[in-house]
């Protein structure tokens, strides 16, 4: 299969690209330094997301796409950043879609990352993919993203956005800022701990990635494993994992402080379920928290 790839030197698409070469697919990313840092045998595409949509060597072969290029969000949210996190999933994907629309042989499905924070802040709620998105900052960003996802549907692809939640994963992402702390025994909870987390295993999540590739799936998949647990739940396990101590719990008004309007996705009660994947016969090699975390930390 040809795919085209964009967010390829971030942490999930950084294990796709090992994971479909190793699959024997043919690899094109799209990047504004697409040389930097590629395997042999990947092609190159420049494309800036703000600045039209890509050239169309970069689709023209292509019989997937995977979406994955956008702004961080895991940083201090300024207004300026809020628009560059916005921009740069809606306004980007927008681009994106416009490329594939000149196309006259166009690729036949279209998998876009999406988040967990369509959701907001749901609190004992389970969520699975046909619950209604919440209305914030980031659940609106979301929802705008997969509204231009879907568009892609009216020139006849599949899409799948994939409502991604925390990866883990001991090399990037927000395990790896989390572990220092608890690695010198002054990690906690955060807040009240209350708050449900959903995460998944990166392993699980590139798999999620190509699961939807190679089968006839369509519409959105909860990015998370079965097994949510609660912020103090999980602390704990991260502290048994690291056999440290975890009693030292970060204050919600801490949070506040440090990371302004951005500590509500550290707060957020999202108790997502995989109901999409499960229902389609995905099977996760890492369904419950404890055994990801053995397997991330060695």
């Amino acid at each position: 299969m040809n795919i085209t790839l964009t967010g390829a030197s971030g942490l999930i698409g950084g294990r796709l690209v090992e994971n479909l070469r190793k699959a024997g697919h043919t690899l094109t990313v799209l990047s504004r330094r697409p040389a930097d840092g590629l395997a042999e045998g990947i092609a190159g595409v420049i494309w800036d997301p703000m600045q039209g949509p890509p050239p169309e060597e970069g689709l023209r072969h292509a019989d997937a796409v995977i979406h994955l290029a956008g702004e961080p969000v895991a940083q201090r949210w300024s207004e300026n950043v809020k628009r560059r996190i916005r921009n740069s999933r809606v306004v980007g994907t927008r681009n994106l879609v416009a490329g594939i629309a000149k196309l006259r042989n166009r690729p036949g499905v279209l998998v876009s990352a999406s988040a967990v924070g369509y959701y907001g802040s749901r609190g004992e709620e389970e969520l699975r993919e046909s619950a209604a998105p919440a209305h914030s900052y980031l659940a609106d960003v979301c929802t705008e993203w997969e509204r231009e996802a879907c568009a892609a549907e009216g020139l006849g692809l599949r899409v799948v956005p994939i409502r991604i939640g925390v990866v883990l994963d001991a090399h990037g992402g927000a395990l790896k800022s989390m572990l220092p702390p608890f690695r010198m025994g002054v990690g906690g909870r955060l807040g009240d701990g209350r708050q449900w987390m959903s995460w998944i295993h990166l392993a699980d999540l590139a798999a999620m990635f190509e699961y939807a590739l190679e089968h006839p799936v369509r519409g959105a998949w909860n990015g998370a494993a079965p097994g949510a647990v609660r912020n103090a739940e999980f602390t704990r396990e991260l502290a048994r994992a690291l056999h440290r101590p975890a009693v030292f719990p970060v204050p919600t008004l801490a949070l506040k402080l440090l990371y302004g309007e951005m500590a509500e996705i550290l707060l957020a009660s999202q108790r997502v379920v995989p109901a999409a994947a499960l229902a389609a016969g995905f099977r996760f090699q890492f369904p419950e928290l404890a055994g990801a975390l053995a397997d991330v930390l060695g």
